[in-house]
This record gives structure tokens, C-alpha cells and sequence, in this order.
């Protein structure tokens, strides 16, 4: 699972210096609504808003614009309805995609999703053909360098981590859906510095890619990311920490 690790921690390096500042806030704007919309619009009663809001603000998201996407979830306000969709894919070298979206036009989106897949070496799926080799789960990653890997260890499983591992050069933490928030707030009061932490789709599995095929892997998940209707693109590739720092630089 190291590459997936790998890309999560990746990205959000590369959403925090994001000049298009604009677009992420669109994505989080867009799951504070549906999350207000299918849980209602109080923070504490509903998990998924809860991590929705968070996540915006550690983004530095304006706390009226929070307020109104969650009143345009419940209602209060008028708004776009938006669907949740999610599209299955296989990539270059055989690698396992699952794309999920929320749009106001499914359409358009998928047209849109399976361009960007020939474009890239890939190729859509039917339904069911690879979400299985997928589990929801919580993943946080930590740098390595310069941490306390026992204190991080320790911090985690107290906090209810289901296992905390060494992939390269960063930690993986796994939690539970459901635990996810509790192991975060734990890692962050313990004064652990976090690389990435996201609710997602883990691979069961990898498949190991190098040269060409890890090369179009990489544009092909930077194009799916920077779709507007795209909320997470989740694979289960495995790239050396090397080649992939390098891709993707």
C-alpha cells in the first residue's frame, strides 16, 4: 500500500502550496454540502461533516463560506444538488482505480472521466470490477525523518489505530472509518506533525509499476485530481518512494 501512502501524502503537500486555491475550496465546498444534506447540519451529530469541516479549515477555508455550504446542504439556503457517483477504472500497467465524484451532472462527468482515462493509458471498468479489491479506512501518514517513531506508535494505538506500519520513508497509520477522528485528534495532541490524513479507499492489494507505465500512472491521477467534479482518486499502484517523488515533482 506504500504508493498509495506515498501519492496521499503527495498531494496534500501539493493542495497546501495550491496557487489554484480556488479549486480545492469548490471540492470541499461541495462535500460540506452533501455531507450536511445526507446528515444534517450539526457538526457534532454528524461524523462525516465533522471531518468535511475540519479538513476546510485546516485549509484556511473563510468559516462563512463553511456556514453557507452547510446551510445549502440543509436547505436554509437555495443551492445545487449534487450526485454521488463513483466510476471504476483500470490504469497503465493494470493498475486498480476507483474515481469518486460529486456533480450536479452525470453526463457530462463521465464523459469527461473516461476521456481523461484514454487520454492517459487507461481505460474504464464495469461496475463491481475492481471496488472490491477496496475498503473504506482511515489513513494518516507521517514523515519519518525527525520523528519519534515509538511516541507516533504509541499515540496512535492508544488513540485506537488498528495498525501502524513503516512504508519508505513515511509511517502509515490505519484506523476505522469510524475511528479516524479520535486517532487524528490523538496524533495532533500528542504533537505529531502529519503529512496527510483522509478518509479513503485502501487497496487490499498493489500492483507494482515502473518506467513508462508509473510515469502515465502519475499524469493520469494528477488529471483525475484536478477535475472539478473529482472528490478523491484512490489506486492501488505501487511506485518506488523514489521514482515517485520524482514524477511528481
Amino acid at each position: 500500500m506504500s504508493g498509495h501512502s506515498k501519492w496521499s501524502s503527495i498531494k496534500h503537500k501539493k493542495a497546501a502550496k495550491d496557487a489554484r486555491r480556488g479549486k480545492l475550496f469548490t471540492k470541499l465546498i461541495k462535500e460540506i454540502t452533501v455531507a450536511a444534506r445526507l446528515g444534517g447540519g450539526d457538526v457534532n451529530a454528524n461524523p462525516r461533516l465533522r471531518t468535511a469541516v475540519l479538513t476546510a479549515r485546516q485549509n484556511s477555508m473563510p468559516t462563512d463560506n463553511i456556514d453557507r455550504a452547510i446551510k445549502k446542504g440543509t436547505g436554509e439556503l437555495e443551492g445545487v444538488t449534487y450526485e454521488e457517483v463513483a466510476y471504476e477504472a483500470y490504469g497503465p500497467g493494470g493498475v486498480a482505480i476507483l474515481v469518486q465524484v460529486l456533480t450536479d451532472n452525470r453526463n457530462r462527468t463521465v464523459a469527461e472521466i473516461r476521456s481523461l482515462l484514454t487520454k492517459h493509458g487507461g481505460n474504464m471498468g464495469a461496475a463491481g470490477s475492481v471496488a472490491w479489491m477496496f475498503q473504506k479506512r482511515g489513513l494518516i501518514t507521517v514523515e519519518r525523518a525527525g520523528v519519534d517513531e515509538d511516541r507516533v506508535m504509541e499515540a496512535a494505538l492508544e488513540a485506537g489505530a488498528e495498525d501502524v506500519r513503516e512504508a519508505g520513508d513515511i509511517l502509515e497509520v490505519l484506523t476505522s472509518a469510524e475511528g479516524f477522528e479520535a486517532v487524528r485528534e490523538g496524533l495532533e495532541k500528542a504533537g505529531v506533525t502529519l503529512a496527510s490524513a483522509e478518509v479513503t479507499m485502501v487497496p487490499s492489494s498493489t500492483v507494482t509499476i515502473t518506467g513508462k507505465p508509473a510515469e502515465q500512472m502519475v499524469r493520469l491521477l494528477e488529471a483525475l485530481e484536478d477535475h472539478d467534479d473529482v472528490q478523491s482518486v484512490s489506486s492501488n499502484m505501487d511506485i518506488a518512494a523514489e521514482e515517485l517523488e520524482r514524477l511528481s515533482a
